[in-house]
């Protein structure tokens, strides 16, 4: 970014955030030694929490971290975290029941945030403000005020925070995205993001007796309360009260890598995303099929992303020709050039064609054979998890490849899209005010969150 325009957009988000805290901000350590060890706590104890756990273990010695608490408002999920994750047996491990006690613990330097998407930014928050370092698991926010908090707060209390769009790290994807920036496929002029998964029937929402040791209502945090039921609690994903769906659990990965590789760093200006439930008889409010487009002010690539969650072919070859670790989920990106074509068919390979012949081009590809290996896009992360840590020793935000600022921008173009969806129509928006234009319902959804107490996003960070 140019250092103009960052400064005008801290200077934003320093305003959206107020001038000063009451009281004295807790500052994080600004620069570690090679020598000093990193001590992460670990929040949120899901599924996404394996690569967290394989990642930070493989790099105990060679990065000098090691994992020294574990928190989670489920208690089995407490008890259970060494059958869960194998490489936690044998830790003395500090347990908490609650995020707000292991932040109070003067012994962490980091927590590894892989709670559900409405906790990101609140728990983010805490931690800066507790002087904690954070990696946050992507989508880092629910609204786009809560992209502003997030950053402020980081800059503020002097925390590396690294958005957990681990593209931004992987060796394979940054030498493509520099083939693309050197003009391999000639003058870029679109861009499509696409994410066809298959997902079946999820079923209805049935109130139950809350689970033992559950506690459900730091479970629901900022959202509203409400009974108990399995598809509140498991297929929250698909819910756009608690996430934002298909609007961003894989597309702000796919969304991210385009707007790197088009050197967009700034808000789009015109969104309008189309779609519906047209398969099952459900519950979920995300829909099973969606189109958005995009356009970037004056800017001449036309994006597109395109999610489908039921039988369908592919494009460019991704699955039939270049497997990923899901075999039956085509996802990633295209570019599109004056000479060709480039494909990101996975988080570590790309692949170009050139003129009418499709001419193969430079690539690199994955070392692994995802029809044969799964396990090891577990371990893919870590050089995102290394250059977490590298900032930290550091003490530079600078050094961060996918710093919470880059977050909110990706997050920005995704939540784009969901309001438009949910509000039924186009949305113009302005980048500098961060404001939907001529439409204050989708603004408020935007940029005027409200929050069930105390689970508040605050406004002074």
């Amino acid at each position: 970014m140019p250092r103009s325009n960052r400064r005008q957009f801290l200077q934003s988000s320093a305003v959206a955030a107020g001038a000063s805290a009451i009281a004295a901000p807790a500052v994080a350590s600004s620069r570690l030694s090679p020598n000093d060890r990193i001590r992460v706590g670990l929040v949120g104890l899901g599924g996404r929490m394996r690569a967290h756990v394989s990642c930070l273990a493989a790099m105990a010695e060679s990065d000098n971290v090691e994992i020294v608490a574990i928190a989670d408002c489920d208690e089995g999920k407490l008890k259970n975290a060494e059958k869960t994750y194998p490489e936690l047996a044998g830790k003395k491990l500090a347990t908490y029941p609650s995020l707000r006690k292991l932040l109070e613990d003067k012994s962490i330097d980091a927590i590894s945030n892989a709670l559900g998407d409405r906790w990101h930014a609140l728990s983010t928050i805490w931690a800066c403000q507790a002087g904690k370092h954070v990696y946050v698991e992507k989508p880092d926010t629910h609204n786009l005020f809560e992209g502003r908090q997030m950053v402020a707060a980081a800059r503020k209390h002097q925390c590396m925070v690294q958005h957990g769009t681990q593209n931004r790290s992987s060796p394979n994807i940054r030498e493509g995205i520099q083939k693309l920036h050197e003009g391999v496929v000639g003058d870029l002029y679109m861009a499509r993001g696409l994410d066809y998964k298959i997902r079946g029937n999820l079923g209805k929402i049935t109130p139950s007796p809350v689970p033992p040791g559950l506690d459900w209502d730091k479970w629901l945090g900022p959202k509203p309360m409400r009974p108990y039921s399995q598809f509140w609690h498991r297929r929250w994903y698909w819910n756009l009260e608690l996430s934002s769906g298909c609007f961003a659990n894989q597309a702000v990965h796919e969304l991210d890598v385009i707007r790197w590789g088009l050197g967009l760093d700034t808000h789009p200006t015109l969104v309008h995303a189309m779609g519906g439930q047209f398969v099952h008889d459900d519950d979920r409010t995300s829909p099973t099929h969606v189109a958005i487009t995009y356009r970037f002010g004056d800017a001449k690539p036309l994006v597109t992303y395109e999610h489908r969650s039921w039988y369908t072919n592919s494009e460019a070859g991704f699955r039939d020709t270049y497997p990923f670790v899901q075999p039956d989920f085509p996802v990633g990106t295209i570019f599109f050039g004056s000479e060709g074509y480039q494909i990101f068919p996975d988080y570590s390979s790309y692949y170009a064609f050139l003129g009418r012949d499709r001419k193969p081009g430079p690539s690199k590809a994955s070392k692994y054979d995802w029809r044969k290996e799964r396990g090891p896009w577990q371990i893919e992360s870590i050089p995102h998890f290394r250059n977490w840590v590298a900032a930290i020793r550091a003490g530079d935000h600078t050094v961060l490849n996918a710093d919470v600022e880059e977050g909110h921008k990706s997050m920005a173009v995704c939540l784009l899209a969901r309001t438009s969806y949910q509000v039924g129509r186009p949305l113009r928006f302005d980048p500098a005010t961060e404001k939907v234009l001529d439409d204050d319902e989708a603004d408020r959804m935007l940029n005027r969150p409200e929050y069930r107490e105390p689970y508040v996003v605050p406004q002074e960070v």
